[in-house]
């Protein structure tokens, strides 16, 4: 019987890789690690099981197309609005700091191991790269604050293209034996090629989300499948009409995509992640596979000197650069110093230039290879299993069993974390309506879209790390349901149900039997008050609640139809408003007051002993 040994090294590939990153789940190590074992395990220089060289050209294409549908991702995940608060970081760290990166391993490349300095400056442009590949999943197994994380996440996805752009204008300088009078035209390539890349991915990206948004245009069943389709056109066609540009196109394009109010529902998102999985674990066992191990070990003490260099100096000065005079605190800096994993993106070009400098004469080429690959391996292993201990040493987790998690982003919900934000909780709302999602991201609202029973959303969520869940939802239900499941999942104790008014479906004696407390007081029209909140028909007023003889306020009373009890402030203590809360002497409460009901509601208050409290005494 005869073998298909090129699709038994791809299937082999793909069926080891999503191993490794299972394990890896319950092991609780990055997957890179395994991932980086298993290629060496299974390739040539271990069991012989798989052999990438069989793919010959095959793997450079399917490299190229694995990283096109990786980077698209990586850009439909990053926020417009989270990444303007670190606007000036990221540009610098893209920018200046790519240049910083670039020279100063060039540097040390020359020092370790005396290479061609045209070598040097190759590997230099190589390891521009961090990638979100890596970045991202350890960022989610960190719970990095938000500063840090939003930094460290648009850097891995943006460098990625400058890095490989730079990488591969460089090697064609390298092979024409570049003189000082046309290293002003490299520059100009990079430079076209990069908005090249950038004006096609705006267009693409544009065309995309405007055929995503029509109901009729796209059908629900074949948006993954189009969505894909349309990406891989775009990686290609920018790929052939300027080299290297699709890999900017496509990020640029996803960074798009993202940002608009289009129909990509969360079988989309999750259909791009899984997928993103499955091709990073095939990608980083085949690329390990093809790297020979007595290469990396004849780099010697020189080798290990080089990756020790590079990020005991290098990235500290890149960073303590662009990073000066920004609002990020010192620790802050120091973790971004020290996680600076390489990913994928820098093993395939790496690949591609051993290939092509060992046709030229260069007798550096593998071992440029072996020097990439030991950059990944040793960054990944160290900083991949030491940045959670590193992140706790420096203060920049998010402190355990902190901020609130909300089921829902309706406008109710939405006003209840902005006023938990103002007080200085941190919150995060779940949703799976895409524009709900969107209306919470424009009002500078931590949102991730996806159902919140969904192991990889409640991931992102950190519903583990919260002291606290609302379920804010109009469906009573739903709201009742996820607070059992958190119950009894996640062990959390500061549990508030939403209750729909005029209904006989849940009771309160339900949410108290479930250990949760009934939001708001009482039983909510969650539609109605979503409609007031959207149409700026009801606003927040504060109200002090003087001594223990005022009548308390009660939660389903004729009159809470014109007014609804959001947050409780006591002595700095922000609480939401529920069932159960014994009101203290200086307590404050926020409503939500209709508008048109104003006069009446504070008419009753007033009576009732209440006192309103001005916003600057608030």
């Amino acid at each position: 019987m005869s073998i298909d040994h090129s699709a038994f090294t791809v299937a082999l590939a793909l069926g080891a890789g999503m191993s490794c990153q299972t394990l890896a789940h319950h092991l609780r190590v990055p997957g890179i690690v395994l991932l980086l074992l298993a290629g060496v395990l299974l390739g040539p220089e271990g069991l012989a099981l798989l052999d990438p060289g069989l793919l010959g050209s095959g793997l450079h294409t399917m490299v190229g197309l694995s990283v096109a549908v990786i980077l698209f991702e990586g850009g439909l995940s990053l926020n417009l609005r989270q990444l303007q608060r670190s606007a000036a970081v990221i540009r610098r760290l893209i920018t200046y700091g790519a240049l910083l990166t670039a020279g100063g391993a060039c540097l040390v490349a020359r020092f370790s191991l005396g290479w061609d300095w045209r070598v040097c400056a190759l590997f230099g442009t190589l390891v521009i790269v961090t990638g979100p590949t890596v970045v991202t999943p350890l960022l989610r197994r960190f719970r990095l604050n938000r500063a840090v994380s939003t930094v460290l996440e648009a850097e891995g996805v943006l460098i990625d293209p400058v890095g490989a752009i730079c990488a591969v204008v460089a090697l064609e300088l390298v092979l024409s034996s570049a003189t000082s009078s046309n290293l002003g035209a490299g520059l100009l390539d990079v430079l076209g090629r990069m908005g090249f890349g950038f004006v096609m991915g705006l267009a693409g990206g544009l065309l995309l989300g405007l055929l995503l948004r029509g109901d009729k245009l796209v059908p629900p069943a074949l948006r993954n499948v189009f969505t894909l389709s349309l990406v891989l056109t775009l990686f290609e066609l920018c790929n052939a009409v300027r080299p290297e540009s699709g890999i900017m196109g496509v990020t640029v394009a996803g960074l798009v995509v993202g940002n608009m109010k289009t129909h990509l529902e969360r079988e989309l998102r999750e259909f791009k992640e899984q997928l993103t999985v499955m091709l990073i674990g095939m990608l980083f066992i085949l690329l390990a596979a093809d790297v020979r191990l007595e290469d990396v070990i004849n780099l010697g003490y020189g080798g290990a000197l080089c990756v020790a260099l590079l990020m005991f100096a290098v990235r500290p000065l890149s960073v303590g650069f662009c990073t000066l005079g920004s609002k990020l605190t010192g620790r802050e800096r120091l973790f971004m110093c020290w996680l600076a994993p390489r990913g994928v993106v820098a093993a395939a070009v790496a690949a591609l230039f051993a290939q092509r400098l060992a046709a030229a004469g260069f007798v550096e080429g593998t071992a440029l290879s072996a020097l990439v690959f030991l950059v990944i391996a040793l960054t990944v292993s160290i900083q991949g299993l030491s940045g959670a201990w590193v992140a706790g040493r420096l203060g920049v987790r998010r402190p355990q069993n902190s901020g609130w998690m909300l089921l829902g982003a309706n406008p109710v919900a939405r006003a209840l974390a902005t006023l938990l934000q103002e007080a200085g909780e941190d919150v995060v709302l779940v949703d799976v309506t895409a524009a709900d999602c969107h209306a919470a991201e424009e009002e500078g609202l931590p949102v991730v879209f996806g159902n919140a029973h969904d192991e990889r959303i409640q991931s992102q969520a950190d519903l583990g790390g919260r002291k606290g869940f609302l379920a804010v939802t109009g469906n009573e239900g739903i709201n009742l349901l996820h607070a059992q499941f958190v119950r009894d999942h996640f062990k959390k104790s500061e549990l508030y149900v939403t209750l729909q008014r005029g209904t006989v479906g849940v009771g309160p004696d339900q949410v108290h039997a479930a250990g949760a407390r009934v939001l708001f007081g009482g039983p909510a029209d969650i539609a109605l008050w979503s409609h007031h909140l959207s149409q700026k028909a009801a606003a927040m007023e504060c109200w002090s609640f003087p001594s223990a003889g005022a009548e308390t306020f009660v939660g389903d009373s004729e009159t809470a139809s014109g007014m609804l009890p959001l947050i409780l402030v006591r002595a700095g203590l922000t609480l939401p408003y529920a069932d159960g809360l014994t009101l203290q002497e200086d307590d404050r409460v926020v409503f939500a007051v209709e508008v048109a009901r104003a006069s009446e509601v504070r008419h009753v208050l007033q009576a009732a002993g209440w006192s309103p409290v001005s916003a600057e005494q608030a």
